[in-house]
């Protein structure tokens, strides 16, 4: 079975239930409108589907192989991309001052679902580009932006995030790499980075790598990091490419999954010290790459709702050909589509509640994010930009959760054949479980919401949107549709369990800090699925609104099922940060062999 994007859940999702509908008609997004954006979404679904995920599959064969420094690329993939960056992908939310078309963050977020849909090896590699280009538009100076920025915003060069060391993971205090003037403005970088997406490929002539490095005067500690921007080929004047620079793929690592994007370890400087162009104040590198961080965690956030709605659609499609079993008054010779036993039906519609509900908060996140830059007034902004940053860990968390436990289900629901590599719904699974892991593990995503998320304007960010939460149950009690069942009453007493949690929460950090580091990942679970829910009875509410269809029908559906089926964890989840410390904190003995 192939991915076929679901471009109408998509749009529904990001201009009803996210909101991109109410700013277009306030003009927040200037002459952009909602055929545009229609329009845009159903041409990146035609891509993804015909050009990115016949690639898959062989992809994930081919790998990418090694030798004498160069990576290549399976085959079809170079002659994809540039399909892509002709078609404009690569500029949709550059800046337009160099080439780029400005669109709103939430439009990229939903094509990026639809790339790694189609591959979550493609779709990782352009999150960088992304990411490098905001970083330099942000911080650097204008003359490395006028050299840069017009090829990474066309697509015609590719950028990467080096971070890591063999020493130094989610620890950068221990970072080694090293910076040495060169007395002509410009820096010699030496040493290793290690787990590098994309650090080198085929796909373009020029590859920019960003490299947290340390000046030789610099602090101990994250205080002493700068950011250098370390190309592979050296440009000269007039932009056509000059020298190798002394950077060079030292190996390429044989992981679970995404075998299609090349993970490498990077040398530099083995020879003279590769060049390198300090990128915004020295010792000021983390604040920089922040930068590029922040944005990347949403874009790793939706590789979970992409690898989840694969892995659905998959499942789906095999629940319907697969006949296994029978019915009361069927014969001994004949069988049913195991679609048909109840079973197969809660864990369909288990995976399909828990993507729509991990797509809305990331698409919420997205329209948060550009109202942080473009609302009229700077209250508006500042509301905007904290409610992106609540919403963000649950984007990076939750959906990269939720990407591996829908994948579990697709192999589950395919029996002994989804063990088999020749389904496909093994990788899928192989391929989910890289995302909770990078761009901050999960459990720094949990840790980071409750030690400074939950403090912003004084808790009144996080009672805000629990605020919402509750006008949103208060309307679906209102409405009293019978389609909508009990999904008032248990988004109340989902958002009840909030409320109860995030009171000890607040007191815990106070008084017992570790007590709140041991509720972090279940009160990161909870806030999610009070978000998820709520934001999917918004859609049941709209959806109820509009002409009845069997889309509008199965998306009250799925919003009852998450609310009547998901949301009752809610009570043990609060229970769990309330009454669990003790429990996760007494452990030396059990953990001590």
């Amino acid at each position: 079975m192939s991915y076929r994007a679901p471009v109408s859940d998509i749009a529904f999702t990001l201009r009803h239930i996210a909101g991109l509908d109410r700013e277009l008609e306030r003009g927040t997004f200037g002459d952009l409108s909602a055929d545009l954006v229609d329009a845009v979404l159903e041409e990146a679904g035609r891509f993804a589907s015909e050009e990115i995920a016949p690639l898959n599959a062989p992809g994930d064969k081919f790998g990418t192989p090694l030798q004498d420094g160069a990576v290549t690329m399976p085959p079809g993939w170079k002659e994809a991309y540039a399909k892509w960056i002709e078609g404009g992908w690569a500029s949709l939310t550059g800046p337009e001052a160099f080439g780029g078309q400005a669109l709103p963050m939430a439009l990229s977020i939903a094509t990026q679902e639809m790339w790694n849909s189609g591959s979550m090896a493609y779709g990782i590699g352009p999150t960088l580009t992304f990411g490098a280009i905001e970083a330099l538009h942000t911080h650097a100076s204008d003359e490395l932006k006028q050299t840069y920025l017009p090829k990474l915003v066309s697509g015609e060069w590719m950028g990467t995030m080096n971070l890591t060391e063999p020493q130094a993971g989610s620890d950068l205090a221990l970072l080694r790499a090293r910076a040495e003037p060169r007395g002509d403005g410009t820096y010699s970088i030496k040493g290793t980075k290690i787990f590098i997406t994309y650090g080198e490929h085929d796909l373009t002539d020029n590859i920019v790598h960003l490299v947290l490095a340390r000046l030789p005067d610099a602090p101990t500690g994250t205080r002493g990091i700068s950011l250098f921007l370390v190309p592979k080929f050296l440009v000269n004047d007039d932009g056509s490419l000059g020298a190798r620079n002394d950077v060079r793929c030292q190996s390429v690592e044989h992981k679970l999954g995404i075998h299609a994007s090349p993970t490498c370890v990077m040398a530099f400087g083995d020879n003279d010290g590769a060049v390198g162009w300090l990128v915004g104040e020295e010792n000021r590198g983390l604040n920089c790459m922040f930068t590029m961080m922040n944005n990347a965690r949403l874009s790793v956030g939706i590789q979970g709702v992409a690898i989840a709605e694969t892995a659905y659609q998959q499942a789906l499609a095999y629940a319907h050909e697969r006949k296994q079993g029978r019915v009361p008054g069927m014969s001994q010779d004949e069988a049913v589509p195991i679609v048909a036993h109840p079973d197969i039906k809660r864990t369909l519609m288990t995976m399909r509640a828990l993507t729509a509900a991990a797509r809305a908060i990331c698409y919420e996140t997205a329209v948060a994010t550009d109202l942080a830059h473009r609302s009229a007034d700077e209250a508006g902004r500042k509301a905007a930009q904290e409610r992106a940053n609540l919403l963000t860990p649950l984007a990076k968390a939750f959906s990269t959760d939720i990407g591996v436990e829908v994948a579990s289900m697709g192999v589950q629901v395919h029996g002994g054949m989804g063990f088999i590599e020749e389904t496909g719904a093994a990788q899928h699974l192989r391929d989910a479980r890289i995302a909770p892991i990078y761009e901050g593990t999960n459990g720094i995503q949990a840790i980071d919401l409750v030690t400074r998320k939950l403090s912003m304007s004084g808790g009144a960010a996080v009672a805000a949107y629990i605020g919402d939460l509750r006008d949103v149950a208060r309307q679906v009690a209102e409405a009293n549709h019978p389609a909508f069942g009990r999904m008032g009453d248990r988004l109340d007493a989902t958002i009840d369990a909030l409320e109860r949690a995030t009171t000890w929460m607040v007191a815990a950090l106070k008084s017992n800090p570790d007590h709140a580091l041991a509720g972090a990942t279940p009160y990161l679970r909870l806030i999610a699925l009070a978000g998820g829910g709520a934001a999917l009875a918004r859609g049941a509410l709209i959806a109820h609104g509009l002409e009845a269809s069997p889309a509008n029908a199965a998306r009250i559906a799925t919003a009852r099922f998450f609310a009547e089926n998901v949301c009752p964890a809610a009570d043990g989840l609060a229970e769990t940060v309330v009454g669990g410390a003790d429990t996760v904190l007494d452990t030396d003995a059990a953990l001590a062999s």
